[in-house]
């Protein structure tokens, strides 16, 4: 199946040759997808077990960024490409020369496929959109931070089902032979010929882990040595998420200061450990913008863990109370669900890692949703039904029920005096600040005075006031106006929200084919990478900031770029810019 021992000059290429692809996540998929398309003989390699294959897109929720798309119109939703270019730019903050050339390209590349291809790509593969969602509402300014419209396009089926309509064609392709998957195949090095071109890879089989459940951390014994040869090589095996020592190392204290935070739940399975992004550094690759991070403050300790120090994150909506640990609300723009890293550098100036929504349930049933496919398991198993218990259910999900019954980061009190002593035992255990009753309540009081009517001067009453204003938050992500302490909406809730490991930013130098960049700008024959390994795209394509949605679309739209230059490359067609463009 593969030659074991390599040519001697980058010149001489055996066409029976497969393409490598080094990790078996969305951007591998699809990848592999559009080679298989044009019959290019492919290897997946993982160092995960067969039940893993599509990696974090399987755990996701399935939001797509898509730009004046039929769902957005069906919504009344007016959007445009200036405007998500606007977003995107401002959202981005580039401002470094050399970093910076190839992450500006796929900027602007990504947001006119999400205009131009993004909804057609994926729905002529299956895919549906159940309602597009307001993630990211923004930093209040109109150049700023944020999205000014709606543009999370949920996918029906959530993250199964964007693994699953480029994982069957795939699959497909190895029952005809064009596809083959190499699991537990841990790389280790990258093989070059004398003329430095990326010919092979190479490393260890692990043990075994078949019965092991997917995202469980598995065995890393290893068994034997192999080493695979190929026309070129893909690396599209993640980022550094499920590592925190990596995750502090890189932290970037200018911004995100003024300490590394000390705790953490984690976003991602452990084997999203970076280890290809080092690999091929060491190879010769250029690795920039490492510092750029997104992680979330909405982060819940799993109750029932799948990997080490599982976390679930919020996606709330606009309602809750939010405090830091000492008990004071967090100043505007740092209200639920509008400036993620903005509220992230704030959480980290308290001293302190962990905040609190005080909320009630009304609120709870109404605006908390969690993140991840298994925990919402009406969307993912489409089912309308189920659904529909979701939006008229006066106690919340079942999942989120279950929350609150056993997380170890919920409080719930009939009384705001019994819900603050219930705080302060939490906090102890974390050894937090004490709260003070009178603070919470004279806060709580100053709130229920602004939602009284239609109008107010406090930023977070506009924030509700404006989701009520787009109908699918109305119709279920928004509660309906209420005093925060009336017993008709109660029990009152605490919920400590943890500070919560999750995406890399920065990553592999690309240029828009997914080539790999040297530090000195050439290209590194042979070598590609996508997804975010490559920072989704050119080594950060988010800049600073991202805009959600954009973390599976910028897989798709790397892994796309990938595949289809690799296929080209494997063929020996000329360079097509009007086809690149279209990318």
């Amino acid at each position: 199946m593969f030659r074991k021992n390599p040519p001697p000059k980058s010149e001489v290429k055996n066409a029976s040759d497969p393409v490598l692809i080094v990790g078996g996540g969305l951007a591998g998929l699809v990848a592999a997808f559009e080679l298989s398309r044009r019959n290019i003989r492919t290897i997946i390699l993982d160092q995960e077990n067969a039940d893993n294959l599509g990696g974090q897109a399987f755990w996701s929720l399935g939001g797509i960024f898509c730009v004046n798309s039929a769902d957005q119109r069906k919504f009344g939703i007016m959007d445009s490409r200036e405007q998500a270019m606007s977003d995107w730019m401002n959202s981005a903050r580039f401002d470094r020369d050399r970093d910076d050339h190839w992450p500006r390209q796929w900027a602007e590349a990504f947001v006119n496929f999400a205009t131009d291809g993004m909804e057609k790509y994926v729905k002529d593969r299956g895919m549906s959109f159940l309602q597009v969602g307001w993630a990211e509402r923004g930093d209040g300014r109109a150049g700023g931070h944020g999205n000014s419209v709606p543009r999370f396009h949920l996918t029906w089926g959530t993250g199964p089902e964007v693994v699953r309509v480029f994982a069957e064609p795939v699959k497909k392709a190895a029952e005809e032979g064009i596809v083959e998957f190499r699991f537990r195949h841990r790389v280790d090095e990258i093989i070059k010929d004398a003329s430095g071109r990326a010919i092979g890879v190479s490393g260890k089989v692990l043990e075994s882990s078949d019965g092991v459940a997917r995202g469980v951390k598995s065995s890393r014994t290893e068994v034997e040595a192999f080493t695979i040869y190929g026309t070129s090589v893909l690396i599209s095996s993640g980022g550094i998420g499920g590592d925190v020592e990596k995750v502090k190392k890189a932290w970037p204290l200018d911004r995100l200061g003024p300490k590394v935070p000390e705790n953490f739940v984690v976003g991602v399975p452990a084997h999203v450990d970076g280890r290809m992004i080092e690999i091929a550094q060491n190879s010769g690759a250029n690795v920039v913008n490492a510092d750029r991070m997104w992680h979330y403050t909405e982060g819940l300790a799993n109750w029932n863990a799948i990997w080490p120090n599982h976390g679930i994150r919020v996606l709330p909506g606009p309602s809750s109370l939010w405090l830091d640990a000492t008990g004071k609300r967090l100043p505007a723009p740092c209200f639920p669900g509008a400036d993620t890293l903005g509220t992230l550098k704030h959480i980290c100036s308290t001293g302190y890692d962990y905040t609190w929504f005080v909320l009630d349930r009304s609120i709870i049933a109404r605006e908390f949703a969690l993140s991840g496919s298994e925990q919402n398991p009406d969307i993912t198993g489409k089912s309308y039904i189920g659904l529909l218990k979701r939006l008229f259910s006066p106690n919340g999900t079942v999942p989120v029920q279950n929350f609150m019954k056993h997380g170890r980061d919920f409080v719930v009190r009939d009384t705001l005096e019994d819900l603050v002593v219930g705080m302060n035992e939490l906090a102890a255990t974390v050894h937090g600040p004490e709260i003070r009753y009178d603070e919470i309540r004279k806060q709580i009081d100053d709130l229920n005075l602004q939602l009284r009517n239609s109008y107010a001067k406090d930023a977070q009453v506009m924030l509700i006031h404006n989701a009520r204003n787009y109908t699918p938050d109305k119709w279920g992500r928004v509660a309906k106006n209420h005093n925060l302490m009336d017993p008709k909406h109660g029990p009152m809730i605490a919920v400590r929200m943890n500070l919560l490991t999750r995406k890399t930013l920065g990553g592999i130098e690309t240029d828009l084919d997914s080539r790999v960049v040297k530090p000195d700008g050439e290209r590194y024959a042979g070598l590609y990478a996508a997804g975010e390994a490559a920072g989704f795209g050119g080594g950060g394509v988010h800049g600073y900031s991202s805009l959600e949605g954009t973390f599976l679309g910028g897989c798709i739209f790397s892994g796309r770029a990938a595949g289809i230059a690799m296929a080209r490359e494997v063929l020996g067609e000329k360079e097509d810019e009007s086809a690149r463009a279209s990318l």
